[in-house]
């Protein structure tokens, strides 16, 4: 800035030379510098003046537009922001094959303490046990009364016992919300679903994971955000799974039984229809899991696909099949089956003695453990070996329950013939009823592999062939006899072909050996056997029928008349129509007048 002189040469000699005082000019020329500057500072004042009253209101615009979203709101607690990475607790509902919920979300309140702030901390201490009997009143003093400045007092309360909080009026109380997994049909379908817990928790929100069951298998894939609303469709039936549990459960009963298993199977598709186990537990409310004993009895053990038993003569039509596709006999193939068969050591006997020869189809029907031994001979036991790895029986299952990897088939270290020749009839291998239902699919569709699964299909996979479709029309006609006049004689269904074979294996004890009075018994069938549709196995722990004069362990007695009731029940809700043989028409007679 270029200021003006206060003394301009050129005024001073004008007003010298005319006898003026310069002075002057001087002292003028200062009061217009003065001027002038108290007139920029007056302008720039203005200005920010101007600016700041803008800058207010505009904040106070703001504050009042707050102010009236806040009234407009609705009230609500003030909470914390969570530290750390956001802990996404959404989860997909799970739901049956025709839409039916089996777990959903529902929205509640997790109770904490922040001591600092309370008041009254004996008595908060003293109402809070009269609402919740788990803490203990002296523990809970301690902590609010120590130096903690958080204490977790429950993860997830119902809305009574938090209004009862409420009431309590102590402000270092406080409640946290949380999404809790539900499942609104308890007990029903427990050991496929498995149940949920919390996983990182803050006082804002937790994390909710699967534990066990198809929740902890699709556990990603449940708690994607990308699924949006779509729930994961299971390929149970609701109805079907509500009716097989409770003949089941009828069953065990009856039969004295410690436990039972069954497992219905599509035999095109392989989707599990329903998978029970006994006994069974709540997924609201799942148990703690054993610490000592047999984790078999626990009622969070899953006999249909954890439990690995040897599954006994429901084997024999594996052997029969392989031997009748490689052309080794036919179903009128003369067997002996006089006994007992002796290798090295070793005898086998049959329940009962034939003491004669059978044809290939009778072997099955009469259940001959000799007859099937022999045939295996003629198999070998390498052939033996990867006929059974197509059927699906030495390898774990790949349904979708985390429960399934572990359950591998226990196999003989070395396959020598002897082991060829029990494993046969259902001896000195175990596998469990899933892998059993899995093999029976494939054997009896038609001979084309199925793979199991716990998710609904829109179409069939179609898999390998196994073997050809007329062997597997022949192994249907030989379980149909087995029903018709075999062993499983009380397994016929009026209305429905029902076929199958019985099993029953004595069990082994932890230190060797068997036991002389506990078996394993299990039918596994199919029906209807013209036109093969379902798959169903039921396997019973320790049975026993008492209504003779001699108690009855065989599956025959045991498996076979639960298995029969349950297909009575269920035929129906799955869409079968009983066959009903036309009735022959009344004979008429002309009389004549």
């Amino acid at each position: 800035m270029t200021r003006a002189p206060l003394r301009p040469l050129a005024r001073i000699l004008a007003a010298r030379r005319d006898g003026e005082n310069p002075d002057a000019i001087e002292r003028e020329n200062l009061e217009a510098r003065h001027e002038s500057t108290r007139d920029e500072d007056r302008q720039r004042a203005e200005g920010r003046l101007l600016v700041l009253g803008v800058v207010f209101l505009c904040a106070f615009c703001m504050v009042g537009l707050k102010m009236s979203f806040i009234a407009a709101s609705d009230p609500a607690e003030p909470r914390a922001a969570a530290s750390g990475a956001q802990i996404v607790a959404a989860r997909a509902d799970i739901t049956d094959r025709n839409g039916r919920l089996l777990a959903t979300n529902l929205t509640t309140h997790s109770l904490y303490a922040q001591p600092p702030q309370m008041i009254e901390p004996r008595r908060a201490a003293k109402q809070l046990v009269k609402i919740f009997p788990d803490p203990d009143e002296e523990k809970l003093t301690r902590q609010f009364t120590g130096k903690r400045k958080f204490i977790w007092i429950k993860r997830r309360i119902s809305p009574e016992q938090q209004q009862a909080v409420h009431d309590i009026g102590e402000p270092g109380l406080l409640f946290g919300p949380r999404e809790m997994r539900l499942y609104p049909n308890g007990h029903l379908a427990a050991h496929v679903l498995g149940g949920a817990g919390f996983g990182r928790e803050g006082v804002s929100s937790a994390e909710v994971i699967g534990v066990a069951g198809v929740e902890k298998a699709l556990d990603e894939e449940l708690r994607d955000p990308g699924r949006g609303d779509v729930p994961l469709t299971l390929s149970l039936d609701l109805t079907v799974q509500a009716a097989v549990e409770r003949v089941l459960a009828g069953g065990m009963r009856l039969m004295s039984a410690k436990g039972a298993a069954a497992v219905l199977m599509d035999v095109k598709t392989g989707e599990i229809i329903s998978l029970a186990s006994l006994p069974d537990f709540d997924p609201n409310d799942r148990p703690r899991p054993l610490t000592n004993g047999d984790q078999g009895d626990s009622p969070l053990f899953n006999r249909a696909v954890q439990g690995l038993y040897e599954l006994g003569s429901t084997f024999k039509i594996f052997t029969t099949a392989q031997a009748i596709e490689e052309r080794l006999v036919s179903r009128t193939t003369w067997i002996d089956t006089t006994g007992p068969l002796k290798w090295g050591k070793h005898r086998i006997r049959d329940f009962r003695d034939h003491g004669k020869a059978l044809i290939v189809e009778d072997v099955i029907v009469e259940s001959s453990n000799v007859g099937t031994a022999r045939i295996a001979m003629m198999i070998g036991a390498e052939r033996q070996q990867n006929f059974l790895y197509d059927l699906g029986l030495l390898t774990p299952t790949s349904v979708e329950l985390i429960e399934a990897p572990g359950a591998r088939p226990l196999l003989p270290k070395k396959w020598s013939e002897i082991h060829s020749m029990t494993i046969s009839y259902g001896h000195g291998m175990s596998a469990s009823p899933l892998h059993l239902a899995t093999a029976y699919a494939t054997l009896l569709n038609g001979g084309t592999k199925v793979t199991p699964t716990l998710l609904k299909r829109d179409t069939p996979a179609i898999g390998e062939r196994v073997l050809s479709e007329n062997t597997s029309k022949q192994m249907r006609d030989f379980l149909r006899a087995v029903v018709t006049r075999g062993t499983a004689s009380l397994g016929e269904v009026a209305g429905y072909q029902v076929a199958g074979k019985t099993g029953t294996a004595d069990k082994p004890k932890p230190q060797g050996g068997y036991y002389e009075d506990k078996v394993i018994a299990t039918f596994a069938s199919v029906f209807p056997a013209d036109d093969p549709a379902y798959v169903l196995v039921v396997s019973l722990d320790e049975p026993v029928e008492t209504s003779g004069r001699e108690p009855r362990r065989t599956a025959g007695w045991t498996a076979v008349p639960v298995a029969a009731e349950v297909i009575r029940r269920i035929a129906p809700l799955l869409g079968l129509a009983p066959d009903v043989e036309p009735k022959t028409a009344a004979s008429v007679t002309l009389a004549r007048n």
